[in-house]
């Protein structure tokens, strides 16, 4: 098989609904604190932030489940339309949500329904990202993968980016009061929108060289579970979700702590956090490129668990100093921007390399659902609850060292066992008509 020569292309496009795709996820997260409002008793102000973050949550919680039932289709169907089925369902759950009545007008109704949409949230994506990353992975050169890949992976913080920068823009223009009353919902109904540009990008795309390769020589598998699952698959399964596991902690740790850290700790104001972070995010995103590159150099090995073990010993004194230098009426700007970049070059470390990791380390014909899985374990279990466990602790405690026990603790636990477990897949060539398993 031979790489195909518009590949770049296809990288462009996978990567434009990508963002898109984590645009709807993240709007949620970056609305938290409205939403609580809108959408629950508000007695106890508090609790009905704590119910807020914690649907937030649950959307990452069930996102395993989307990632079996969505690898089982990319794997028996194609990648292709298995993420433009989720890209459709992400983009129709996440307008919904602009239009569901607030708590004020029918109740405990209201959040029922939040909830509801964000389990459709959650499921979509649970499908995109197996698929996103084994499309650009299947089209790329071995020896560049690293890299090529690295450019997908901006898109999750991109997709932060441009949230915040909607909901900026947003409250700008409306002013305050309106954004309060009604313009929230402008946020989530552009969802509509984006997602029918983004289906329609993605429609221009082909199936990948390697999947029609396969099933044109009739090599398919015939039960993409029972082959990842119920085999010896299942030990680089269990592999896969200790890297993942370390690598989701310290992405949400170094970018969605960082802007409820602001938030909730230094008491910074909802558009002057947006401001902050979204200027981090913006400056440090280059650091996904380029530590995929590295790893093409290097390996991917060294370049995630140096990551993980950095994120674990400087975590502390890193949000120490965040807090020191955004006192109310007293913020020091660059000093912020700063302290947030590092973090996100962390998140550069670990996840730049973890696409390419993740398609080298297992076979073509169970790929799909052997990425998916893992990854929205590890994202989705291990890394979503730090901003439901950090805040709770935070709330209880009102100590950010307690509130940064979860974030240090586990990157440590898996940097040390990946150390052991972790192969290196570097050298391995998805494109020869060999089993991964046999090169490590």
């Amino acid at each position: 098989m031979q790489v195909q020569s518009d590949f770049r292309r296809v990288i462009v496009a996978a990567s434009v609904g990508n963002i898109i795709e984590w645009y709807d996820f993240y709007i949620f997260g970056s609305l938290a604190a409205v939403l609580s409002v809108k959408f629950f008793e508000q007695s106890h102000p508090v609790a009905a932030l704590l119910s807020t973050i914690a649907l937030f949550t649950a959307g990452f919680l069930i996102r395993p489940l989307g990632a079996f039932l969505f690898g089982w289709m990319g794997d028996r169907v194609g990648r292709k339309y298995t993420f433009l089925i989720t890209l459709s369902g992400m983009g129709l759950g996440t307008g919904a949500i602009g239009l569901i009545p607030t708590y004020q007008s029918i109740g405990l109704t209201a959040a029922f329904v939040l909830f509801g949409l964000r389990m459709i949230q959650g499921l979509c994506l649970g499908g995109e990202y197996g698929g996103a990353i084994t499309y650009v992975a299947e089209h790329v050169p071995d020896d560049r993968r690293g890299y090529y890949t690295g450019w997908l992976q901006t898109s999750p913080t991109l997709g932060i980016v441009v949230s915040l920068a909607v909901i900026v823009l947003t409250r700008t223009y409306a002013g305050n009061q309106a954004f309060d009353e009604w313009a929230w919902r402008v946020p989530f109904l552009l969802s509509f929108l984006l997602v029918a540009i983004a289906i329609y990008i993605r429609l221009q795309l082909q199936e990948t060289p390697i999947f029609q390769e396969i099933r044109s020589r009739g090599q398919m598998t015939r039960n993409p579970w029972k082959e990842a699952f119920l085999s010896s698959n299942i030990k680089y399964i269990g592999i896969a979700i200790v890297v993942l596991i370390g690598q989701g902690v310290v992405w949400y740790s170094g970018q969605f702590w960082a802007l409820y850290f602001l938030q909730q700790v230094s008491k910074v104001d909802p558009l002057t956090s947006a401001y902050i972070v979204g200027a981090a995010l913006l400056i440090a995103t280059p650091s996904l490129i380029f530590f995929g590159w590295l790893s093409d150099l290097i390996g991917r090995k060294p370049v995630i668990l140096g990551g993980m073990l950095l994120a674990a010993i400087t975590y502390y004194p890193l949000y120490l100093w965040l807090g020191t230098v955004t006192q109310p009426g007293h913020i020091n700007y660059p000093a912020a921007t700063f302290i947030i970049f590092i973090l996100v070059c962390y998140v550069g470390m670990v996840y730049g390399p973890v696409g390419a990791f993740l398609a080298e380390f297992f076979p073509a014909r169970i790929r799909y659902t052997s990425v998916s899985v893992p990854y929205h374990i590890g994202n989705g279990w291990g890394g979503g609850l730090v901003p439901f466990i950090t805040s709770a602790a935070f709330a209880a405690t009102g100590s950010v060292g307690y509130a940064l026990i979860y974030p240090i603790v586990v990157p440590a636990v898996c940097f040390v066992l990946a150390v052991f477990l972790m192969p290196e897949t570097r050298k391995i060539s998805i494109w020869q008509p060999i089993e991964p398993r046999a090169a490590m």
